[in-house]
């Protein structure tokens, strides 16, 4: 307990987690910095739904063991780094909806979030995290939320 406060934000989220994210900086090639933002946006979806925390680490736990989501997923951070005009962001956020469309138990979109009367903007912090920072994340998450608002997906 003692080391999971000294190091900060991992006293806040649960052990489960914990090795979670370990794992995939040990075993699927994330990088120390991919791991800190997942960890960050975790702890704000775990303060910002909490009744979707555990629904939403199960979407991520069957992700984990599908590689082509992982192989997108590891794209989109890197993405990051793109200038939001770049054509690779069209491309990825094409093929990140259209998984998310063929397999919806992995929509990260926390449960619980469409029944709050603030859902839409919880969302908005959920979603845009670190948006300003990374511009081409800004594009690419609004092309894919546009995918899948066209093909019916309720988006709050």
């Amino acid at each position: 307990m003692l080391h999971r406060l000294a190091t900060g934000d991992r006293a806040l989220l649960p052990d489960r987690v914990l090795a979670k994210l370990d794992r995939v900086a040990a075993d699927l090639g994330f990088t120390p910095d991919d791991v800190t933002m997942a960890r960050e946006g975790l702890v704000l979806i775990r303060a910002l739904v909490p009744e979707g925390f555990d629904d939403y680490i199960s979407r991520v736990e069957r992700g984990l063991d599908d590689p082509r989501y992982v192989s997108l997923i590891k794209r989109m951070w890197r993405a990051a780094e793109w200038e939001p005009d770049d054509p690779r962001v069209d491309e990825l956020a094409t093929a990140l909806a259209d998984h998310y469309l063929a397999h919806p138990s992995l929509l990260p979109i926390p449960a619980g979030l469409q029944a709050r009367t603030d859902g839409a903007n919880r969302y908005s912090l959920l979603a845009h995290h670190r948006e300003e920072q990374k511009p081409a994340w800004a594009r690419l998450n609004a092309l894919v939320e546009a995918h899948l608002r066209s093909a019916g997906i309720d988006i709050a």
